[in-house]
């Protein structure tokens, strides 16, 4: 890997091409070298895992909101090619970034699939939607797809490592527009020329402020990240018709560093693998056994184990969650939010509560993607007295091993204390969540297929289920043309009710 320092540079000073992160960036997806099996096995996995969380979230409103638009742009545009949308016949055709943007907030929508935290925070697994949809629309083969998904994440990723963005209250997408487009020029062969720009367009339209991710949350925090795929997908497809994009997008004097991040006496140091060196960063990324913040799944564990050892809940008198500054602060009462307190706040909100989490997964002795976040479940009076006893300090030894490069060391859980309303005294801590590769009990492809088979449960006929895992596992050797097969079709009565109509169902 190769450490490359980014600052801003004033315009009167000359900042070559090949010293511009966007063509540092491009030059990594341009660079013909081969996926490695273990990266292919992976990839397959994170496809699977979208799958998943995917059919689990169709009948959901924001999903079957983001379908009919897509299908109403159809409607007006249809295709000869275009791309599948999750749910629908492979004869339903849309246009790529309609796709991305359908598939991609069914993938978001319940909080469930992959993560990477370091210097910021990501969901990795949201570059598959994009690339895929501009792979089907192209005809490519699984071999195209695989070498672009590991593109994909191996930005994100080391943007990710490089780059603090929440710390300016900038979300998260505005590594993942980069990531994506230099993901789908990997896929498509461009020349390192087209993927430069179409990286610094996709920057420049992704960067959004924190708030879709703060106090009463709505449902854009599932549609954020599909937009930033959305317009990745339009950045390249602009840039491949010969136009330009805002340079240098990083660096400029007016530009996202200077303006946006740190200002222009700001340093960061991104890594990116040098050339023929092989794109690994999926393999630093981890999924999750539980659908809320990723921050939480230590947590979630490590109530299922407290639980028998506190017995009668009521008896609690206080809990204190010692974590890292960034659980703290994003999921804790360090947030100063009083809707991660409140019984009638969104699921949204609800899963960016540390305090709600914890209550619920000690009563329940685990966690459901419905069944937890049920208004009914959030109201109980019990629950609610629990929760509120629930409070989380940040603690500099967690924060430290949160940001920790050393694996041994690499922490995303923390200690619990709890105090009874005798005196009594119990505490425990746990460092990773049990899926986590270095975990209790770490995602394998088993564990992949089976979440995959129970949250589509009923949801997916089971032929079509095997189907589409059996075309996934097949996916390095799928010819041209045939990634339509990495859908999977429902029946109509798993999509939802009817949505309101919008100007693109105007007749």
């Amino acid at each position: 890997m190769i450490t490359h320092e980014v600052r801003t540079y004033k315009s009167a000073e000359h900042l070559p091409r090949q010293e511009q992160l966007a063509w540092k960036i491009a030059e990594v997806a341009a660079d013909p070298v081969e996926v490695e099996a273990e990266v292919t096995e992976m990839i397959v996995n994170r496809i699977i895992d979208n799958a998943a969380v995917a059919a689990a979230s169709l009948a959901r409103r924001p999903v079957a909101s983001a379908r009919a638009q897509a299908l109403s742009q159809a409607l007006c545009h249809p295709l000869q090619c275009g791309a599948t949308v999750f749910g629908m016949t492979d004869a339903t055709r849309v246009s790529p970034e309609w796709a991305a943007w359908a598939n991609g907030t069914a993938v978001r929508e319940l909080d469930f699939h992959d993560t990477f935290l370091a210097a910021d925070y990501s969901h990795p697994g949201d570059n598959i939607p994009p690339i895929l949809a501009v792979a089907q629309h192209c005809l490519r083969s699984g071999r195209d797809l695989i070498r672009g998904i590991a593109t994909g994440y191996e930005i994100q990723v080391n943007l990710v490592r490089g780059i603090c963005l929440h710390e300016h209250k900038i979300d998260h997408i505005a590594h993942l527009g980069p990531s994506a487009a230099a993901g789908i020029g990997t896929a498509l062969n461009l020349p390192a020329e087209v993927i430069h720009q179409a990286v610094q367009q996709a920057l420049h339209v992704t960067t959004t402020t924190r708030q879709s991710r703060k106090g009463e949350i709505s449902s854009w925090k599932a549609y954020a990240p599909a937009f930033a795929g959305k317009m990745a997908i339009e950045a390249v497809d602009r840039v491949m018709r010969g136009e330009g994009a805002p340079s240098p997008a990083w660096e400029g004097e007016d530009g996202f560093i200077a303006w946006l991040l740190g200002g222009p006496n700001a340093r960061y140091q991104v890594p990116l693998p040098g050339k023929g060196e092989a794109k690994r960063a999926i393999l630093d990324t981890y999924t999750k056994e539980h659908s809320a913040e990723y921050q939480s799944q230590a947590l979630i564990d490590l109530a299922r184990r407290l639980g028998p050892r506190i017995g009668d809940l009521s008896r609690v008198d206080s809990i204190v969650i010692h974590t890292s500054h960034h659980t703290h602060y994003v999921i804790g009462t360090g947030a100063n939010d009083p809707q991660k307190l409140d019984p009638k706040a969104s699921r949204e909100t609800l899963d960016h509560s540390i305090m709600y989490i914890f209550a619920v997964a000690l009563e329940d002795g685990g966690w459901h993607h419905e069944r937890s976040y049920a208004p009914e479940r959030a109201n109980r009076p019990e629950t609610v007295a629990l929760w509120h006893k629930i409070t989380t300090t940040e603690d500099p030894e967690w924060t430290r091993r949160y940001h920790a490069r050393d694996p041994r060391e690499k922490a995303f859980g923390g200690r619990v204390e709890v105090v009874l309303k005798d005196g009594t005294r119990i505490g425990d801590e746990l460092a990773l969540a049990d899926a986590h590769p270095d975990g209790a009990r770490p995602f394998m492809r088993e564990n992949y297929v089976q979440k995959f088979l129970t949250l589509s449960d009923g949801i997916i006929a089971t032929a079509e289920q095997h189907r589409f895992l059996d075309a996934v596992q097949s996916l390095p050797d799928l010819p041209a043309g045939r990634l339509g097969e990495l859908n999977f079709t429902v029946s109509p009565t798993r999509l939802g009710g009817p949505v309101p109509h919008g100007i693109f169902d105007w007749k």
